[in-house]
């Protein structure tokens, strides 16, 4: 589970190094913000689309070699993206990643289950490690393209080839460790549940629109809430992210205890009070309620995937790809409304909407149940 999280957390790298990459497409290329913005969404938007058809796939055909391909191919594509001349050879290589990043996430969250053995904290740890790679990408990005400009993005290849390195080895260890257990009682996959997989997939749908929301616009935000500068607005992200990272890890280890379906319930539960903190408390308390929405947000982000798998049992890859891609991607499209709202009005009512979005989640998880009875296990 190691070696997996540390794979996670190189391919998810390349997630948020295109949108690292943008103010050097702008200081270099002169891309207009329009045309940037078309860089990111030709990235996020094909992968997260594109995420359950690999899914629909996986679930026919075990393909655990596309592990360390889609990584190396995630990583080349961006690695690619500061040599091409034009703009159109851009949107391809950028989308090229896109692609890698789809492929691996779905044969990945299948064999993570496998390798975790059921356990909530393993996955949850195996999900920490992609939102660590998603948060380190900008420091990688400034580091590389500050010194040496983009002529240097092939430097970026460099996170890939670990990544493959790791999977190699993570899947070398899965079957060695499998090889030596002792076979028991093999039970077929239970029926298909439907109607409870669509009600989880529209919860995670109004998760996703308030951390993606949240994120492209909490630095403006702090900066008019706290009466700070860009300090403000940076320590605001630095905190979105570890609130995440923090609620990740929680969420596994109360998951074994409580069991999934109670502690994601009251993860969104608990989310309202906080956004709205967010939204309407000014001062130095706007951190606290930053952190506290990060950390309920990310709580039952681990959790979403295995549910997903065991609501459908049969379809498992199609379950992580939509779970862990296409609900994902509603977020990035209700962004763009949320600024246009904003430029009508204010960042603050454009913002306020995202107070009902984890209630109305609830709703939706509210006589949800665990999937075959599942009760509690200490981790």
């Amino acid at each position: 589970m190691v070696l997996l999280a540390l794979a996670h957390a190189c391919v998810d790298l390349y997630q948020g190094a295109v949108a690292a990459l943008v103010p050097f497409f702008v200081a270099e290329r002169a891309y207009t913000y329009a045309a940037a913005s078309g860089v990111v969404l030709a990235a996020s938007l094909l992968s997260s689309v594109v995420q359950p058809v690999f899914g629909a796939l996986t679930d026919r055909w075990a393909m655990p070699w596309l592990l360390p391909v889609s990584t190396l191919v995630g990583g080349i594509g961006v690695a690619l993206a500061g040599l091409t001349g034009s703009y159109a050879l851009t949107l391809a290589v950028v989308g090229l990643s896109g692609i890698g990043v789809a492929a691996y996430h779905p044969e990945a969250a299948r064999v993570a289950r496998r390798a975790s053995r059921g356990s909530h904290a393993a996955m949850s740890w195996f999900s920490l490690g992609g939102n660590l790679g998603f948060a380190t990408a900008p420091l990688l990005v400034s580091a590389i393209a500050t010194s040496g400009g983009l002529g240097a993005s092939p430097l970026l290849v460099v996170p890939a080839l670990a990544g493959a390195v790791l999977c190699v080895a993570a899947l070398r260890g899965v079957k060695a460790v499998e090889a030596a257990t002792p076979k028991g009682v093999h039970r077929e996959p239970g029926a298909d549940d439907w109607p409870s997989f669509l009600r989880l997939s529209g919860a995670i749908v109004c998760r996703s629109i308030v951390f993606v929301g949240l994120g492209a616009f909490i630095s403006l935000y702090a900066r008019q809430r706290t009466g700070g500068g860009e300090a403000a607005g940076t320590a605001a992200l630095f905190v979105l992210y570890i609130g995440g990272a923090l609620g990740t890890v929680a969420g596994g280890r109360l998951a074994a205890l409580f069991g999934r379906v109670p502690v994601v319930r009251w993860s969104y539960a608990l989310t309202v009070p906080a956004v709205a903190g967010v939204v309407l408390v000014p001062g130095p308390l706007f951190h606290v309620f930053v952190l506290l929405t990060s950390a309920g947000l990310y709580v039952p982000f681990s959790l979403h995937i295995t549910l997903g798998q065991d609501f459908l049992p049969r379809r498992v890859g199609t379950a992580g790809g939509v779970t862990l891609g296409l609900t994902v991607s509603v977020g990035g499209l209700a962004s763009p409304l949320i600024g246009a709202l904003a430029d009508a009005t204010s960042l603050r009512t454009a913002l306020a909407p995202l107070i009902a979005l984890p209630a109305l989640g609830w709703l939706l998880l509210r006589t949800l149940r665990e999937p075959d009875g599942e009760a509690p296990r200490r981790p």
